[in-house]
């Protein structure tokens, strides 16, 4: 361990630095969990030898007031949150602070403001700064969504300051970065920092394009006589401001446990950026008589989540090869651990995208991962580049396959792979699809079995060459099948704790029998032969073809020798597809090898027709969720949600991905977020997914 006193200032050193980039220039050049760690180890140290010293960062609040604005004196200091990582720390905090009841609210990852209301009318706003002085943004305050000029109902107080979070919803966020991009310009790269740097423009009128929103956590100058901190924020939603409506108010440590997980279960649900939980205790009488540290309230703690942004090295920009051909650069990353798992690759869309997120090969970048979506890097750290960093270039030929790579149409920013039958990484992919709970939901047909089934070590063991030889398959061609293990995001291959590929027997034991994957390969084809008509036509990768518009062709004609044989007009008048799709079903169905692969099916007894449908243009019946519009939001329980989806479109609903007026009721299940409150203020019916299965005279007997 370096000496003492020279590990305390260059722990200070760093720590000022990052504050002063992160509160003053809107930039973080670490990640929030990087600096908690980096603030968690000088603290340790300080506690050994320097508790108490005033010159340490970690006895302030945020960072000075910058110069861009005046400076303005809170009334009352503006607090930070001290931190816990766990249920352990969590759980000393409470037993230094006593029984609930506990009000706990999602720690928004924004802009702390205060605004000062005299007399009921906003007088003056300013950021936190170093907790004592501020800088003054009255003016651009104003213009956030939201915030009242003047307080609603009568009886106001004097003087009043509040305090709250300025932050970007994610859907906002999302928004602007896409016009950004369109008019050329470069993206933001999280939200926070992006709110912050919109806040804090000289001129309001820029502010004001931006769709800022703020809620409102708690108070500073206020001659209250409510008694709890849920009081307060009861009368702070009545005079107007915003409040969240997701804080609840428990009785006990084990509630507020219940409440810290299952918000980080369902934290993609959110509307905006949370990195943890505040737990406040509610009795305002019991807040005053445990006080303050010399920077944060010693009644309330901030549980912080594993982080979902991180900051790492992109070391490389590779090119992936999608089902349909669609080449798509990804990130090769030096690896990190982002909420909860290590993440080595990222996805980067097109090449474009690429360019106007402005990264470089060797920049450090700002990665984030939400839940189970795929991690995206939102942007580079500028301020970390050394001059070694280079520019990705798109390569002209398929990385896997040496085609060429070219746009299907003069619009398309999309190059794709012109080798459909014969490109490896087309067809693995294919097949991993059809195995897919969007195609045809073959268990045993995963990515794995799908590279070793199309891609095995030695090529001339491959049983399949297209989709035609799929439902043939036989138990004598599964177990010669040695095979690599491919990241089902990349393509490429896995590798050993010794750095040498990972090579597998797939379909086969060590006493040379068949394994249990091989078995239910065989057998779960065997029911995937009678899947219903639309599943099929999704599984055969037409562009554009997805589970609504499938349905729909399913319905329409009933079989496939009907739906190949009819003219582009005919599908085109189809309700649901149009022009575009009915050229796809056209143009897929002039290639030799994919009329093959319908003979193939056929031969091998797929289930090409749906039984008793009554013949070309003639709908099938009626069914009960026919001509609904349904969405899905929240956690299921007993299935997860594209079986919900997949259940509304095999009887007759679309299962739609936005909640509108012409939604005909939305199944929520816990953790269902602005879905569920857009649902309720345009009343649309909400049911459970109890309550939904219970519609379903199949499951419901």
């Amino acid at each position: 361990m370096p000496n003492l006193p020279e590990r305390v200032l260059e722990l200070r050193a760093l720590i000022e630095n990052y504050r002063n980039a992160y509160y003053n220039e809107n930039q973080s050049l670490i990640s929030d969990y990087e600096y908690d760690k980096l603030e968690a180890e000088l603290k340790t140290i300080e506690e050994q030898d320097l508790k108490g010293d005033p010159n340490s960062p970690t006895s302030r609040v945020g960072s000075a007031a910058g110069s861009v604005f005046d400076p303005v004196v809170h009334g009352e200091k503006m607090m930070s949150l001290d931190n816990v990582f766990d249920s352990d720390g969590l759980r000393a905090w409470a037993a230094r602070v006593g029984d609930g009841p506990y009000l706990c609210e999602p720690k928004i990852d924004g802009l702390a403001v205060s605004i000062t209301y005299q007399d009921g009318v906003l007088v003056r706003a300013a950021t936190r700064g170093d907790g004592e002085t501020g800088e003054d943004i009255t003016e651009n305050a104003l213009t956030i969504q939201g915030v009242p000029h003047q307080l609603l109902g009568e009886s106001h107080p004097e003087l009043i300051e509040v305090r709250g979070e300025v932050f970007f919803e994610l859907a906002d966020f999302a928004k602007l970065n896409a016009g950004i991009i369109k008019d050329g310009g470069k993206p933001f790269a999280n939200p926070r920092n992006s709110a912050s740097g919109s806040l804090r423009q000289k001129d309001p009128a820029v502010t004001a394009s931006r769709p800022l929103k703020m809620l409102v956590h708690g108070f500073g100058v206020w001659k209250s006589e409510l008694t709890s901190q849920s009081g307060v924020y009861q009368q702070l939603a009545k005079w107007g401001l915003p409040t969240t409506s997701r804080y609840e108010v428990l009785a006990t440590f084990e509630d507020v446990l219940n409440y810290v997980t299952e918000l980080s279960t369902n934290r993609a649900e959110v509307e905006h950026e949370i990195d943890g939980v505040v737990i406040k205790v509610d009795d305002l009488a019991a807040q005053k008589q445990l006080g303050f540290t010399s920077r944060a309230p010693r009644w309330a703690i901030a549980y912080k989540y594993p982080p979902e942004q991180v900051n790492t090295r992109l070391l490389d920009i590779r090119v992936s090869i999608g089902r349909t051909g669609r080449a798509t650069p990804f990130a090769v990353l030096a690896p990190v651990t982002v909420a909860g798992s290590e993440v080595e690759f990222a996805t980067l869309h097109n090449q474009e995208q690429v360019e106007a997120k402005g990264v470089l090969i060797g920049d450090t970048v700002v990665l984030r991962k939400a839940g189970d979506v795929i991690p995206e890097i939102l942007g580079p750290v500028v301020d970390l580049r050394d001059g070694s960093e280079k520019a990705f270039v798109m390569p002209d030929i398929c990385p896997e396959c040496g085609a060429a790579l070219l746009p299907t149409s003069e619009k398309d920013v999309d190059l794709r792979c012109q080798n459909a039958k014969d490109c490896p990484a087309q067809l693995r992919e294919r097949i991993a699809y059809i195995g897919s709970r969007a195609a045809l939901d073959i268990e045993a047909l995963g990515y794995v079995s799908a590279t070793a089934l199309t891609n095995p070590v030695f090529p001339d063991e491959a049983p399949i060459r297209t989709e035609a030889d799929l439902f043939s398959l036989s138990m004598d061609q599964l177990l010669p099948i040695r095979s690599k293990v491919l990241d089902a995001d990349t393509g490429l291959p896995k590798h050993d704790a010794d750095g040498n590929e990972k090579i597998v027997d797939y379909f086969q034991k060590k006493d040379g029998t068949p394994s249990e994957t091989a078995i239910k390969l065989l057998a779960n084809l065997e029911i995937a032969k009678t899947r219903p008509l639309w599943r099929l036509l999704v599984a055969l990768s037409i562009r554009h073809v997805g589970p609504v518009a499938a349905r729909a062709l399913a319905d329409n004609f009933g079989s496939f020798e009907a739906i190949f044989g009819a003219t582009e007009a005919e599908l085109a008048q189809v309700d649901g597809v149009g022009p575009t799709l009915a050229n796809s079903v056209i143009s897929w169905f002039e290639l030799d090898w994919h009329k093959q692969i319908l003979v193939s099916w056929q031969l091998a007894g797929v289930q090409m027709a749906t039984p008793g449908h009554p013949g070309p243009g003639v709908a099938s019946a009626e069914r009960l969720f026919s001509g609904l519009s349904i969405v899905v939001t929240g956690s299921m329980e007993s299935m997860t949600r594209e079986q919900i989806e997949a259940l509304i479109i095999e009887n007759g609903g679309k299962a739609a991905s936005s909640v509108s007026k012409n939604t005909a009721f939305l199944v929520a299940g816990p953790g269902a977020g602005s879905k569920l409150t857009k649902a309720e203020g345009l009343g649309v019916l909400v049911i459970s997914e109890q309550d939904f299965l219970a519609k379903l005279p199949a499951l419901s007997n």
